[in-house]
């Protein structure tokens, strides 16, 4: 059926798939009222005329926006991009659509990102924040909006907040290193100026304190490392050379293996790695890489469910929820050669 030069409304759909407008804006909707039948005929019939749902209109007529905003520091960094793939499939489901802003890791742009986002009059947000101030979490105070803060933590916050348990997961890794000979740990991380930076350091720190080994050093090579920072390069030779390397990021972790790899190290054999998130080019690298696997589902997923509590007017307390990380053991991680004790 042809409709050049006429835009396509619910009543066209309606007609072309025999049913009600109202089962057509069920489906649009997402609404579970409909059987899985007359969906799927709705849907062939939104396709073939290219219907595009008035959805301003439709929350203007229900009084009430069905638009979640999502800011994230990065577009660039996996784990915050599959973090909005989860929240895009929670909002399919229940019959949202979301609309996300970054910031490029930098703090200003931030607020400025958040702004716009609030002038879409969004039902609540999700913010991943830039820095531990989060300084912007006044506007969405002010404005009154339900929001859920994941993974970077503020120091203070009048939301529900989800995070991993940051220490638990970098404590694990550092006794498995420890439990294979390695006394020589390095830990590379992005910047100490986020609070889930230093909670993994500090894990690591006590760990090896109450072990009565040295304290590990720790070096800063900021958020975009995946080329291989010079500095790192150059901690790879000497007497004193790390065995083990715990790459606190999935950036880091590329980084890091790719100075490794341009200093002629070999993993695990010089020296063993262990990094952060868990994503299919860990898996494919020869050797495949020893990875602390973040519950990146699961923090989308309760980020949604308590968001939606709070949309639906739940006015408790402030909620922590920490998840546990998982750490996943593969060939980039052994004991050290003889004579690397130290």
């Amino acid at each position: 059926m042809s409709r050049k030069g006429a835009k396509v409304s619910i009543r066209d759909v309606a007609e072309e798939a025999q049913v009600s407008v109202a089962t057509v804006s069920n489906v649009v909707r997402n609404r579970k009222n409909v059987s899985d039948a007359v969906r799927a005929r709705v849907e062939e019939a939104i396709n073939r005329l290219n219907y595009l749902p008035d959805r301003a209109a439709m929350q203007l007529r229900e009084g009430r926006n069905c638009i979640i905003g999502v800011l994230v520091p990065s577009l660039d960094n996996p784990f915050f991009t599959a973090l909005i793939a989860c929240l895009e499939d929670c909002a399919r489901k229940d019959g949202y659509d979301i609309i996300v802003a970054s910031a490029g890791e930098d703090s200003e742009l931030a607020s400025s990102r958040l702004k716009a986002l609030l002038s879409w009059r969004p039902a609540g947000m999700i913010v991943l924040p830039n820095d531990d101030l989060f300084a912007d979490a006044s506007f969405l105070d002010a404005a009154g909006v339900p929001y859920v803060v994941i993974d970077r933590l503020p120091h203070s916050c009048n939301a529900d907040t989800i995070a991993v348990d940051n220490e638990q997961a970098a404590t694990e890794a550092a006794a498995y290193l420890v439990g294979l000979g390695h006394r020589r740990l390095l830990v590379v991380a992005t910047t100490l100026s986020l609070a889930n930076i230093r909670e993994r350091c500090a894990g690591i720190t006590a760990f090896c304190v109450q072990a009565g080994l040295p304290v590990p050093t720790v070096l800063e090579v900021g958020h975009h490392a995946e080329e291989g920072p010079e500095v790192l390069t150059e901690m790879l030779t000497g007497s004193e050379a790390p065995t083990a390397i715990i790459a606190l990021t999935n950036s880091i972790t590329l980084g890091a293996l790719r100075c490794l790899h341009q200093s002629g190290c070999a993993v695990p054999g010089d020296v063993s790695l262990v990094g952060y998130d868990d994503y299919a080019w860990m898996r494919a690298t020869h050797p495949p890489i020893t990875a602390i696997s973040q519950p990146v589902d699961a923090l989308g997923a309760q980020a949604w469910s308590r968001l939606m509590h709070r949309i639906a007017g739940e006015s408790t307390a402030p909620m922590q929820v920490r998840l546990s990380c998982t750490l996943v053991v593969r060939g980039s991680t052994a004991p050290p050669r003889t004579g690397k004790f130290s």
